[in-house]
């Protein structure tokens, strides 16, 4: 299918808090596995557009359909052209007001992580953004060797690749700081960093 390249000189209309939990909705609901929510969403569009560059080599139908688990026969996984239209245009406009308040606020750029309440505070958890971000990386992974393998880049991103990796090559040592919130919650929270570290080494080269 036909997919709008993303156009990052249009106009910035990020979605209302209506229209990203109505993309949430839509995105749970069809039947795929692989579909993301709106957390990994986040995650993979904020990796597309920090690491390697994609959009001048990559269509929309080379990245987009996995937000949703891919492409079907006869218009899967959405039940109309209109479904998925929809779809495709709320996906590109975050996709630009990401790429907007990186550019123009990146100190008040906030991705999207769940959240829970205690006692104590909030507990920030990063895992399905994470996930997502590593499927951008996935699109490009000879691109992305160099920024991995970069000491300084590499120790920031080792946040997200803890959270967001297979748990089968983690340490022992890593499983379990994973399984308390807490030590979680640290690792959202420097996710962050190693982003904004890494889109400002981008910007500076």
């Amino acid at each position: 299918m036909e997919y709008p390249d993303y156009n990052p000189q249009i106009d910035n209309a990020p979605l209302t808090d209506e229209e990203l939990e109505a993309l949430d909705e839509l995105l749970q609901a069809v039947p795929t596995e692989g579909s993301m929510n709106i957390e990994g969403m986040d995650g993979y569009l904020t990796g597309l557009l920090v690491g390697a560059p994609v959009f001048d080599r990559l269509r929309s139908a080379d990245w987009l359909p996995a937000v949703w688990g891919g492409d079907g026969p006869d218009g899967a996984p959405f039940e109309s052209n209109r479904q998925r239209k929809r779809a495709t245009v709320l996906v590109l406009r975050h996709l630009h007001s990401i790429a907007c308040q990186l550019r123009d606020q990146p100190d008040e750029w906030q991705p999207i992580f769940s959240v829970a309440e205690t006692e104590e505070g909030e507990l920030v958890d990063a895992e399905d953004w994470c996930i997502g971000f590593l499927q951008a990386v996935a699109l490009s992974p000879d691109q992305w060797g160099p920024i991995f393998d970069d000491e300084e880049l590499g120790a920031a991103l080792v946040p997200i690749a803890l959270l967001g990796g297979d748990d089968s090559e983690l340490s022992e040592a890593d499983r379990q700081g994973l399984a308390d919130p807490e030590q979680r919650d640290a690792l959202s929270r420097a996710v962050m960093d190693g982003v904004m570290l890494l889109y400002r080494r981008g910007q500076a080269s």
